[in-house]
Order: C-alpha cells, then structure tokens, then sequence
C-alpha cells in the first residue's frame, strides 16, 4: 500500500474524477515541473490497483500487459476526445471508434466455437479478460455520457502549465489543483513584474 499513497500524494483528484471515472482514467498519467510525469497504469500491478481504487476489478484481478496495454490505450482515445472537446475540435474517429468499441466488446454468454474434429463447444472469456473488458466498457460508457451530457460544457483542461490534467470547470476556475492554481498565479505575477515599465 506504499505505492498507492506515494501515488495519491502526487496531485490529489481533479474535479468531477469522483464522479466520472473517466476523467480519472484520462488523468492517470500526469505531466509534473520540471519535466517529470508519474503513469498511474505504467505496470499490470499499477494498473490493477488504479482499477481496484475506482471499483471497476478485484485486488487480485492479474492484469497482465497486454490487459494493462488496452488500459493505456483507451486512456489515449479518452484524452484525445477529451481534448477535441475542451478546445471545440473535431474528434478523431479513430478515438470516436475505440470508445464505441470498448462499450460494445463485452460478451454476455459464453462464445460459439467450432472444431474441426469436435464440433461445436461454448468457451467463456478467461476471468481476467472478462473484468478488463467489462472495466474498458464502463470507463468508456461514462466517457461517452460526459461528452454528451450536461456536464460536458464544464470539460477542460488545466490552465497551469505543463500540467496536462482534465477537470470538471467550477465557476472560474480552470485549475485541476490548488498547486497548479498557485503556479499559474505566481507565473502571471512574474510575468507582470518582469514587464519593462511596470516598476
């Protein structure tokens, strides 16, 4: 459990990521000062305990890297139409298609298979397999309801940099931490001080 509060004690959630596991998922990597970025999923144990966190797999779930690649890569299509959003953009299709796709690809029986020299038999995803695609389906669904509901015109990016966090806009501000609020603060009042002609 070490890790999981060295992880928490980066940057504390952003708001809307209770709400919207989404948001969360979108921000599961973070850009710091100074050049350093933490990844929340950076290994299957990392990743099965961000998941476990949000209530979306067991402790003992057993991602492995391929499951935690398909993690990662939903939070790229996410971020994409999260970014098309927050700037008024078209959204790439391809985001458009792997959010369609994570929602849908969720088996409710065991699959049809035919052999050869069997004949037909049923086969059920493998237990992990089945929590990482019912895990993809419900990021994604809560992704596509945040594009689409009244929520939506709130979505934006931090306005401090290099942060690249997403949040839910509260009145005016546009920050995804008290941090990244007293920095951008702090670089305006600079940027202000060190204008010819305003001493």
């Amino acid at each position: 459990m070490k890790e999981t509060a060295a992880e928490e004690a980066v940057l504390p959630p952003a708001r809307g990521e209770g709400e919207h596991p989404s948001l969360a998922l979108a921000n599961s990597f973070v850009t710091l000062p100074g050049g350093q970025a933490v990844d929340f999923l950076e290994t299957p144990a990392q990743a099965n305990r961000w998941l476990t966190r949000h209530g979306l797999a067991p402790i003992d779930a057993g991602m492995l890297e391929m499951c935690t690649a398909r993690l990662r890569s939903l939070r790229e299509q996410t971020r994409s139409l999260f970014a098309s959003r927050a700037a008024g953009l078209p959204a790439s299709p391809a985001a458009v298609a792997a959010i369609n796709d994570s929602m849908t690809r969720v088996p409710t029986a065991p699959l049809l298979r035919w052999d050869e020299r069997g004949g037909p038999y049923r086969v059920a995803l493998h237990p992990t397999t089945g929590i990482l695609a019912h895990a993809l389906a419900a990021l994604a669904t809560d992704a596509a309801d945040l594009l689409t509901g009244p929520d939506a015109e709130r979505l934006t990016a931090c306005g401090s940099t290099p942060c690249n966090r997403f949040l839910l806009r509260h009145g005016r501000r546009h920050w995804c931490s008290t941090r990244c609020g007293d920095r951008a603060r702090a670089a305006r009042a600079y940027a202000r001080r060190a204008r010819p002609g305003t001493e």
